[in-house]
């Protein structure tokens, strides 16, 4: 994939407007960090002034970006597994396995989501002038479920946007300790814990607010299978929030999910290596035309295996 160069010509209702304002408008497919950085690194020029972000541009004036090539990904492709749910020219559905990182980071340099989409998927395009897939949203490390990814600079715009504006539907199941009614809706705001800096809390003094709901709610002897539908997407949102009304979810070590003494009738629970945690359900519009799409996932052989096992969860199959 070459280079490209554009030339723009400021409208008088854009007089006065920013530098990096105004090409966001008129590419339409870069985010502003990606437009200031093509600033910075010298690939936009305004007639004979020097290009900064905060430049105010004047109507009628000729302003110049060089696009350059997008460069091959840092990340390396892997033949990992990975079940693809949907795929087109903008976007990929995968359902993520437990245990996958989503992104090569320190300590996690293969076997990532990135690494298996590099691999799987052969039509990427340039995002942030990078060859990559680009990641929209993120599940933890051992939450497993659907995620969308975008392919392209465009895909990955509009799906930003959209999680944004909440207009997203992302639909979680979960075991959690005790008992926990549909209904219930945790409104608490979240940001990073001020003494352990790994963990997230709803006690932070910069905390951000999230919003998690309880939508169905099944009762087992001292545990509740929930359906939890969350409104905004912090970190570790839904383990913070069950954890902090006093219903942790199975199996998470981090936020006090994991029991030692647990009756004989749920043992099965201690067989779990991760917190009892899957994305089932995601909803939202192409990015592309528009059309809602909504994709579900049920739940892996690990969870599944734990849930079988527990008493009175055969017994409401079989009713």
């Amino acid at each position: 994939m070459g280079g490209a160069q554009q030339e723009f010509s400021v409208a008088p209702e854009s007089d006065g407007q920013r530098l990096d304002r105004f090409l966001v408008s008129v590419l339409g497919d870069h985010s502003r960090s990606q437009i200031q950085k093509l600033i910075a690194d010298g690939h936009v020029r305004v007639g004979a002034r020097d290009a900064r972000p905060n430049l105010p541009v004047r109507a009628g004036e000729r302003i110049v970006v060089d696009l350059p090539a997008a460069a091959p990904s840092t990340a390396e492709a892997e033949e990992v597994p990975l079940e693809i749910l949907h795929q087109d020219a903008d976007i990929v559905v995968v359902n993520k396995p437990p245990g996958m990182v989503v992104h090569p980071a320190a300590g996690h340099a293969s076997g990532t989501l990135v690494n298996a989409l590099l691999h799987h998927v052969s039509d990427l395009s340039g995002i942030g002038g990078e060859l990559r897939p680009g990641i929209v949203h993120r599940l933890d490390r051992g939450t497993s479920g659907v995620m969308v990814v975008a392919k392209n600079d465009a895909a990955h715009q509009e799906l930003s946007r959209q999680f944004h504006d909440r207009e997203v539907e992302k639909e979680y199941i979960a075991l959690v300790w005790g008992v926990v009614q549909a209904g219930r809706r945790i409104d608490a705001a979240i940001g990073r814990d001020p003494v352990h800096r790994h963990k997230m809390s709803a006690r932070s003094r910069h905390a951000r607010e999230a919003v998690t709901r309880i939508t169905r709610a099944f009762h087992l002897p001292g545990l509740t299978l929930c359906q939890v539908a969350i409104h905004t997407g912090r970190t570790h949102q839904i383990r913070v929030h069950l954890s902090a009304i006093g219903h942790p979810v199975v199996g998470d070590a981090l936020y006090g999910g994991v029991h030692r003494r647990v009756a004989g009738d749920i043992r099965a629970v201690t067989h779990l290596q991760r917190p009892f945690l899957h994305a089932a359900r995601l909803a939202f519009n192409h990015p592309r035309d528009g059309r809602r799409m909504e994709f579900a996932a049920g739940l892996p052989p690990d969870l599944q295996e734990v849930l079988d096992a527990l008493p009175g969860w055969r017994d409401r199959e079989e009713e």
